[in-house]
């Protein structure tokens, strides 16, 4: 346990850019992951390695981690530009990469850890350990997994252990869907996914009838484990991830701060700390139910349960504000407590389709919406948009700063400041006094120690100032005692920001065996240096991965402990009538197959149906 905490207990944030990252590092994080230059799972969320070594540059003083995501499948024409990029990350300051390709095992980069994605399908003891044993500093888990399969895990391996707790959740086990790409090129294991999940589609039975039509059967909700991470922290997880690389500063902001404060409260409790250093004033009131969510959910966090998907629209939603008690011309009333105000985004469905607009006015629980909406008494209404929460979350000032003592020494011909932070680290500056020894060495003593204390817009945070009660004090001016702060503070930002990072980057170990015999295609070994790694730790001739194929028909294009007969009352364990069932997109069917013994669903590409 103490090995798999070696850096301490960590909030992980996302970040699409820059200045999201830097946002989530005032606002609390202990690390944050971004996307590499490209074969980051997110295409759209790619960043110049410039710009990720500013982000190592702000981090570094605080202690907070870097990580890079080049979390993709590699071909083979593409080995050499993906170790270059790598090579360039880590030059640029990333304390580690997340990857998927195994081939990142076999290019021989050095002082940088490798965390296995949750790509690789991390849900078992044996698989979690044998990548540690490989040489993976961390493993992030499967998010579709119990806690007591986590336990489990833990149980088997001191490696590092990451786990989602917030954001949207991948239906299909990670790394092992390709139903994106059996309605287009677009292939979620290269970074472009078509979100095939949250499509419409019509259940059929063996005889072709439509049992649900036009439904979101495969889109379930975004998961909550605000509330479980203190059973996370006993179960042994290093780092907390907050999903959402595609998200906004606003976004990223709120949920750190909402999670910042959980966690928290769970470690203080358990006598644990955290990975970095720093005290952050968000700014304003978190609320984690006021950003995007398609309906909150803990999913199978205490074993398989139904009522955790979206069939009616795979959309943001927000918030219930209340049901509609009467309507008029252009406007309508509404129950409960909650206050909308002009600008408010607002929807609601009608009969099987999300209607939304803004809200235009509000008096009391009157509201005009800016476009009419068919509304009926009884009809639920939901902000989506909360204009007042964004526009406090877009005016704050958030700020991170470090713990400082100040240590004074005074001689009549001069003043030294030892300054000295909450880890110990120090920096001295001395100002030369050619003024002689203050007239009322009480008065300067105190105004010494008031201008030291005044960090003004630095990261650190003067909270004591130590001067002898007595002895000669110089005179010093108000700009001199400015000036030496100024250069203390400056040296001592210099000496944190020069330390050596921590990392942890393992010993490979040859002898470890993959474990499940020869690898088959759902390994996505995509190149001739994943192929060498899986040989040389036994895999024998790993079978080609499904991105290599053109034609998926009869293959299992989403494996999920997700079943859609549970999730509508049709569970064979619970008296559920058999019999075969599709799924149908437009010409695009699917053959769902249930393996009741292990509680899993499988969809199967039939092809296209011809007209």
């Amino acid at each position: 346990m103490e090995q798999s905490r070696r850096h301490g207990i960590e909030l992980l944030a996302p970040a699409r850019d820059a200045e999201v990252a830097l946002a989530a590092i005032a606002c609390g994080a202990d690390a944050v992951y971004m996307g590499g230059p490209r074969f980051g799972a997110r295409q759209a969320a790619g960043n110049a390695v410039e710009d990720i070594a500013r982000v190592v540059e702000a981090a570094r003083p605080f202690g907070v981690r870097v990580y890079v995501t080049l979390n993709t499948l590699v071909f083979d024409d593409e080995l050499a530009e993906a170790e270059r990029i790598a090579r360039e990350v880590i030059d640029a300051g990333a304390d580690a990469l997340i990857v998927q390709d195994m081939a990142y095992m076999e290019m021989g980069l050095r002082g940088v850890e490798l965390h296995a994605s949750t790509q690789t399908f991390n849900a078992s003891p044996e698989k979690v350990d044998f990548l540690a044993r490989s040489g993976f500093a961390r493993v992030i888990l499967e998010r579709n997994l119990s806690l007591a399969e986590i336990r489990a895990i833990r149980r088997a391996t001191d490696v590092e252990l990451e786990c989602f707790v917030n954001g949207a959740i991948c239906v299909c086990y990670s790394g092992r869907c390709y139903m994106s790409r059996t309605m287009s090129p677009r292939s979620g294991n290269r970074g472009d996914c078509s979100q095939a999940c949250r499509l419409a589609y019509d259940l059929l039975d063996g005889g072709g009838h439509v049992l649900c039509r036009s439904k979101h059967l495969l889109s379930v909700r975004d998961m909550d484990l605000s509330g479980r991470v203190g059973d996370l922290l006993d179960a042994g997880i290093t780092s907390f991830k907050i999903e959402g690389r595609l998200k906004d500063a606003a976004y990223v902001r709120n949920t750190v701060a909402w999670y910042r404060r959980r966690l928290d409260e769970a470690m203080l409790r358990r006598g644990l700390s955290r990975s970095s250093l720093g005290v952050s004033e968000a700014g304003f009131e978190p609320d984690i139910a006021r950003t995007f969510s398609r309906g909150r959910t803990e999913y199978f966090f205490d074993g398989r349960r139904s009522g955790v998907s979206t069939p009616d629209t795979p959309k943001a939603v927000g918030q219930s504000v209340g049901r509609v008690t009467r309507t008029g011309k252009g406007w309508f009333e509404l129950d409960g407590q909650e206050t909308l105000t002009a600008g408010d985004g607002i929807c609601c469905l009608i009969g099987d389709e999300l209607s939304g607009t803004n809200v235009n006015k509000a008096e009391g629980r009157r509201i005009w919406p800016n476009r009419e909406m068919a509304v009926r008494v009884g009809t639920e209404i939901y902000r989506n948009y909360d204009k007042r929460f964004y526009d406090s979350l877009e005016g704050c000032r958030s700020r991170r700063t470090i713990g400082v003592r100040a240590d004074v020494e005074a001689a009549p011909d001069r003043l030294q400041v030892r300054f000295t932070d909450e880890e110990g680290v120090t920096a001295e500056a001395v100002w030369p006094c050619a003024n002689g020894a203050a007239r009322d060495a009480q008065r300067m003593r105190e105004t010494i120690v008031g201008q030291l204390a005044k960090s003004g817009d630095t990261i650190f945070r003067v909270g004591e100032v130590c001067f002898p009660a007595t002895g000669e004090v110089p005179f010093v001016r108000i700009a001199e005692l400015n000036a030496l702060r100024r250069e203390g503070l400056e040296r001592l930002l210099a000496a944190r920001t020069a330390r050596e990072p921590r990392r942890h980057i393992p010993e490979r170990d040859d002898r470890a065996r993959y474990p499940y015999g020869t690898p088959d295609s759902y390994e996505n070994v995509t190149n001739r240096l994943a192929r060498r790694f899986y040989e040389r730790h036994g895999g024998g001739e790993a079978a080609s991965g499904y991105d290599l194929r053109s034609d998926l028909r009869g293959v299992a294009v989403m494996r999920t402990p997700y079943c859609v007969r549970r999730e509508l009352g049709m569970c064979l364990r619970k008296g559920g009538t058999g019999g075969p069932l599709w799924l149908r997109h437009g010409a695009f069917r699917y053959r769902l197959e249930f393996d009741c013994d292990r509680c899993q669903m499988r969809v199967v590409y039939e092809g296209r149906e011809e007209k």
